[in-house]
């Protein structure tokens, strides 16, 4: 059996020409309005029309590799996207054609849901052939792993250092609420921030969850606070300054960059906030040295799987209904 690492990721358009057509194969089916469509699409236009999800993926691929080579296993590490290039079903096609039998892959979403988990292992069957198919073996969820938590912490309590009496804001990706309430996303989201806090002496009361990013057909009911209003509201109770920490997100893609770097940021200026947003875990040597870990506890069946706070390890194999698609609603 020939073993490979495959590190699976959303993707994002690599210039101008790209965004509508990326944005049409994430959104397809969904019901989203042609003009949210534009409105997102100026998002990545504004910075030149490239996402740097694929560079930042590609970095984390290469300090993997010299990690590999350095400790081992001795495995190659392959690179598919959901929505544009590379696309899972040429790295298919390329990885059958080396000689693949069976993949460990590294999903780019520390936590649970249908579109961060579930949907990522439909796409990888859906982008295998009926003959010779790969053994897929997805990797644990990870949003209470050490080496995604340890640099979170170092983020804010460097950020804490500059704005000691900060409030702390978790951010994450919000989800329509059918999907929210089949997984375990906001549960783990929590906990995510609770770990945090604690290991940054935050208090109860000085930290919230909210999220961001919300996007869909209208009239869907979507995971809230949003961001911005949420920065308004503690404004309004006197909150003068924020530590936004995107522990929803492992690398500082487009989400992060527009909706907390540019439109927060704003927002911070024109209320008189002063507003610190701390770092992802992906530059990180522990996040590198976490997916290592994670493929050999899978391949080598490790009984020990680091996981911090009361929750424990998440499973490696995905019960049968874990996720659910979130039952579709037409647009209006």
């Amino acid at each position: 059996m020939s073993d490979a690492i495959l590190f699976v990721s959303f993707g994002g358009p690599d210039q101008p020409a790209d965004v509508m057509p990326f944005l049409e194969n994430v959104t397809r089916g969904r019901g989203v309005p042609r003009e949210r469509l534009e409105m997102v699409a100026e998002h990545y236009l504004h910075f030149g029309g490239k996402s740097p999800i694929n560079d930042q993926n590609l970095a984390m691929i290469k300090s993997l590799t010299t990690l590999l080579a350095q400790q081992g296993p001795d495995l190659p590490v392959y690179f598919g996207n959901r929505n544009w290039n590379p696309l899972l079903t040429d790295t298919f096609t390329q990885m059958r054609s080396d000689g693949v039998t069976r993949v460990f892959a590294f999903v780019t979403s520390a936590f649970s849901s249908y579109s961060g988990c579930r949907q990522y292992r439909e796409n990888m069957i859906a982008a295998q052939s009926e003959t010779q198919p790969i053994e897929v073996n997805k990797l644990r969820v990870y949003y209470n792993h050490p080496g995604f938590i340890d640099p979170l912490v170092d983020h804010v309590n460097a950020a804490k250092q500059e704005l000691p009496n900060a409030r702390l804001i978790f951010t994450a990706h919000s989800v329509p609420m059918s999907m929210a309430n089949s997984s375990n996303y906001v549960k783990q989201l929590n906990e995510a921030s609770r770990i945090v806090a604690e290991a940054t002496a935050t208090a109860p009361g000085h930290y919230n969850l909210v999220y961001q990013s919300k996007s869909g057909a209208p009239g869907q009911p979507w995971l809230e606070p949003d961001i911005l209003d949420h920065m308004r509201a503690i404004h309004a109770e006197g909150v003068n300054e924020v530590i936004l920490c995107p522990i929803g997100f492992i690398s500082d893609h487009m989400e992060v960059m527009y909706d907390l770097d540019e439109e927060a940021r704003l927002l911070a200026g024109e209320l008189g906030m002063k507003l610190h947003r701390t770092s992802t875990s992906s530059t990180d040597p522990r996040f590198i040295a976490m997916i290592r870990e994670l493929v050999v506890e899978r391949r080598d069946g490790l009984a020990i799987k680091p996981a911090l706070g009361i929750l424990g390890p998440s499973h490696d194999v995905c019960p049968v209904d874990c996720c659910p698609a979130p039952a579709a609603r037409p647009a209006r």
